[in-house]
């Protein structure tokens, strides 16, 4: 028997008992990714602090005491909050389409200007539409999850801010958002004829989609993924460029600081989109494939960690924050090796950015909490409100 089933309930609550509690493997593996994110950083301004490296180590300093704190809230301060919480940030959403706030940058209006800081909604709507999704799946039966008409409305929680993202146009955001959705969705137990049917309906939709309802610029990109060299100055030269970094680097990499396709700047966005096509030129194969490692590490831990939540609950918001961590990986993994489209997704705490770094560190805040919690039990139905 564990020390933690023989803790009584009173004494888990008490601050010591709690951080005790703490997967200190899961806190260890997301240092070593930040201090990997920052060492990459250092390496791309050409070996300096600034612009990126300073402000992300400081910026993971900050939000790993955050994350730490979130991890000792009770599990139901999160399921109170958790509808408010979805219709602030669709509000925010929707002011970006609708208001003056909504500010253009990198050829998407994404970002919301409030004057004294800009924020983009599409990343903390991820944070929002898992806890929202989460407590309403809380609230229902094995069945109704599998399948029934109540389906509709998780459904539309999930279209209604994929296609407001996606009309920005975002279409990374909207991407995560939507294969999120879907995530939990499957952990909640629906019908794989639902699923079959789901994703048959996607293959026939994405070649009238690509050809009809995306910009000529992501049309482009989009189709350059098949052929880059068709246009290897233009839409072709970031996919292009990735792989020669990606295959010049060989099994043990060039050194650090001493790749030639981030040093020279024949890498585009290689402190965001293409960090890890850095590391793979500077320490190789080994090298990316231990980033991976600890990527792969974080994601089973976690997943260990929703498995034993006792509230239904606190499994799917712990399971549905993994789920987009491993959507971030898996989709700009596969686009820095040519293998889907540039979507401006960033590989997590190893890319520079604040907004995906704090949605991130919140997520494993919940994660933390659900691993503390675990045996905490939440009433069916709008009780907690």
């Amino acid at each position: 028997m564990t020390a933690s089933a023989l803790t009584r309930p009173g004494e888990r609550e008490r601050l010591p008992v709690k951080i005790s509690q703490l997967d200190w493997r899961l806190v260890g593996l997301l240092c070593i990714v930040a201090f990997v994110g920052t060492a990459m950083l250092y390496s791309v301004a050409g070996g300096s602090w600034q612009p990126w490296a300073m402000n992300h180590a400081i910026r993971f300093g900050l939000l790993l005491v955050v994350m730490l704190g979130l991890a000792m809230l009770h599990p139901k301060w999160w399921f109170r909050a958790a509808y408010p919480l979805y219709g602030v940030l669709l509000l925010f959403v929707l002011m970006i389409e609708f208001t003056p706030l909504g500010y253009v940058a990198g050829g998407a209006r994404n970002w919301l200007n409030l004057g004294f800081i800009r924020i983009q909604p599409a990343e903390f709507m991820k944070l929002g539409l898992v806890l929202a999704l989460a407590r309403w799946y809380h609230s229902h039966t094995a069945q109704e999850a599998r399948w029934s008409w109540k389906l509709l409305i998780p459904t539309g929680m999930i279209a209604v801010p994929f296609l407001l993202v996606a009309k920005q146009p975002d279409l990374g955001s909207a991407m995560v958002i939507g294969l999120t959705g879907a995530a939990i969705m499957f952990f909640a137990g629906l019908s794989w004829r639902v699923i079959a049917a789901g994703a048959a309906a996607a293959v026939a939709v994405i070649p009238p989609f690509v050809m009809f309802g995306m910009h000529d610029y992501q049309r482009n990109r989009v189709l350059t993924l098949f052929n880059p060299e068709f246009d290897p100055s233009g839409a072709g030269y970031n996919i292009i460029q990735s792989k020669i970094a990606l295959g010049s680097g060989g099994l043990l990499g060039k050194g650090y600081g001493l790749g030639s396709q981030s040093q020279l700047e024949f890498l585009p966005e290689r402190q965001t989109d293409f960090i890890f096509s850095t590391v793979a030129e500077e320490f190789g194969f080994l090298g990316s494939f231990g980033v991976l490692a600890c990527y792969i590490a974080i994601i089973l831990i976690a997943l260990r960690i929703a498995s034993l939540a006792h509230s239904h609950f606190g499994r799917l918001a712990a399971a549905g924050m993994i789920a987009f961590f491993a959507v971030f990986v898996l989709v700009n993994g596969a686009m820095v090796m040519g293998l889907a489209p540039v979507v401006g997704v960033p590989m997590p705490l190893l890319s520079y950015g604040g907004s995906s770094m704090m949605t991130v560190m919140f997520g494993f805040g919940l994660i933390l909490s659900t691993r503390v919690h675990r045996y905490a039990e939440l009433p069916k139905g709008n009780s907690l409100i």
